[in-house]
C-alpha cells in the first residue's frame, strides 16, 4: 500500500473518529443510568483506541521531527484527558464529566488540527 494513501486513511479516521466523539457531548453531560454509563465509557474507550492506533500511524510516519513532536504532545493531552473523562465516568458525576469532556474536546480539535493537511489555496 502507498504510504501516502495509508497516512491519508489514518487522518481521515481521525476526523471521522473526532466527530464522533465530539458528538457525544449531549450523552455525556446528562444524567444516565447504571448500564448506559457502562456502555458510554466503553465507547468512548473504543474510539480512543482506534485514535491511539491512526495517531501513532502519523507519528511515526511523518517526516518531519517538529511536526512529530508537535502532534506527539497533542496526542499525549488528549489521551491524559480522555483518562480523566474515563474516570469521571467511572464516578457517575455528571459535572466532572461535563469539565473533563471540556478538556478532551479541546485537545481533540487541536489534535485534528496539527494532523489535517492544510486546506488547498
Amino acid at each position: 500500500m502507498d504510504q501516502g494513501m495509508e497516512l491519508r486513511g489514518c487522518v481521515c479516521r481521525i476526523k471521522s473518529s473526532a466527530l464522533e466523539l465530539l458528538s457525544m457531548e449531549e450523552d455525556l453531560v446528562t444524567d444516565l443510568d447504571d448500564d448506559l454509563w457502562d456502555l458510554v465509557r466503553r465507547d468512548l474507550q473504543l474510539k480512543s483506541t482506534f485514535l491511539y492506533i491512526d495517531l501513532s500511524r502519523v507519528i511515526a510516519r511523518n517526516e518531519c521531527e517538529e511536526r512529530r513532536e508537535e502532534i506527539t504532545l497533542l496526542a499525549n493531552d488528549f489521551f491524559y484527558f480522555m483518562d480523566e473523562l474515563s474516570d469521571a465516568m467511572a464516578s457517575r458525576s455528571v459535572s466532572v464529566v461535563k469539565v473533563c469532556y471540556g478538556k478532551l474536546a479541546r485537545a481533540l480539535r487541536e489534535v485534528v488540527a496539527a494532523v489535517a493537511p492544510p486546506a488547498a489555496a
